[in-house]
């Protein structure tokens, strides 16, 4: 009972197993159904959100965090390293993740060397950093990963495409900080606590290598499913609980959107419709589907109707900037921040939109000139 009232509190899930119920009507379940699923990037993802959960669980991401706040003083150090964390830190662990253990450790050290001024701008900042810096990588969210692994895109192209976005937006979020209230502030009491855990060496050194064959399945030089084999039974071992903590709830919501996307594209009035929709428009079309539905929906609507990834690829992640939904991602902040400040969610929803949509503007000014 606990469990399916989990997953109808999910919006996104239930919107996408209520489309793809519609979808039944109009294309009757048969054997082309299981081709619909993309195996390859749900298992590779299962994978990732396993190891990097065994990480978190480690605390290798506080210590790191920790390690790098060491020698900051003054409010602005304190404010790049924070947003730096998220940026980077998304390429690697997802957006997601390093949203989960950087903005609530953002807020414990403000709170504790009393800077709880700058929380709310640096929170929104984050966001962003994370979204921005995860766009660069197949591995930094699920729609790179499932457009890498559709499109066969060779690494240095998808980078490339990348690169410069993501980038500008490093370049707008470093002219951020000189917004930040208390920038010029000293900084000399950041809480310690926890921070001589002891770590569990043998576990990361194993969560190290299951990354390093994620990474490599990702890259087609492992098969996935030999991937995900080796993740279940070595996790299996060493920590079992760690399994029952990937997201499901996403990889049930690909499945949703994976039926009603393959079912739409056999009703041909409705594909020729969405091909001449999208064809041609895909930046301004996932950015504008990204603001209502979010930018992982839209990957796995939209690319069922155009060959042409790397502009899906472009407006997806561009266009996880702009409303709250816009990245589902951005949500962990806001109930991250709520949960501490409820009186002023109104604020930082006001904050957030605003400073967004600057951003969004800006990439969509970069692509004008670069695309």
């Amino acid at each position: 009972m606990k469990i399916i009232k989990k997953l109808m509190s999910d919006p996104v899930l239930v919107a996408a197993w209520i489309l793809a119920f519609i979808s039944l009507f109009f294309t009757k379940p048969d054997k082309e159904y299981l081709s619909y699923i993309d195996w390859r990037s749900l298992g590779i993802l299962w994978g990732l959100m396993v190891v990097i959960q065994g990480f978190k669980e480690n605390g290798v991401f506080d210590r790191i965090g920790r390690s790098m706040l060491a020698k900051v003083n003054k409010g602005w150090q304190l404010a790049l390293i924070l947003i730096l964390l998220c940026f980077f830190s998304g390429m690697l662990i997802t957006n997601d993740v390093a949203l989960i253990t950087f903005v609530p450790f953002a807020i414990m050290v403000l709170k504790s060397c009393g800077k709880e001024k700058m929380i709310l701008p640096l929170v929104v900042l984050q966001t962003i950093a994370a979204n921005m810096g995860s766009m660069m990588t197949p591995i930094g969210n699920p729609q790179n990963l499932y457009i890498y692994g559709t499109s066969g895109m060779p690494l240095d192209e998808f980078v490339l495409q990348m690169l410069p976005y993501s980038f500008a937006a490093l370049g707008l979020l470093l002219i951020g900080i000189l917004f930040l209230p208390g920038k010029k502030d000293e900084i000399n009491d950041i809480n310690e606590q926890d921070n001589n855990k002891t770590l569990n060496i043998i576990q990361i050194i194993i969560y190290i290598v299951l990354f390093a064959l994620a990474v490599l399945s990702v890259l087609r030089m492992v098969p996935w499913y030999i991937m995900a084999l080796v993740v279940f039974i070595v996790v299996g071992l060493i920590d079992r609980k760690i399994i029952f903590k990937a997201d499901y709830i996403l990889l049930l919501t690909f499945i949703g959107f994976f039926i009603f996307t393959g079912n739409l594209g056999r009703i041909g009035y409705i594909r020729d419709m969405l091909e001449k929709i999208v064809q041609g428009k895909e930046v301004y079309t996932s950015v504008v589907a990204s603001q209502f539905i979010s930018n992982v929906p839209a990957t796995l609507l939209l690319s069922g109707f155009t060959a042409n990834y790397k502009n899906i690829l472009l407006g997806v992640n561009i266009g996880g900037l702009g409303t709250l939904i816009a990245s589902m991602a951005s949500l962990i902040s806001y109930k991250a921040f709520a949960d501490e400040y409820k009186d002023k969610k109104g604020k930082y929803i006001l904050v957030f939109s605003l400073v967004n949509i600057v951003f969004l503007a800006f990439m969509l000014l970069l692509y004008t000139f670069l695309g």
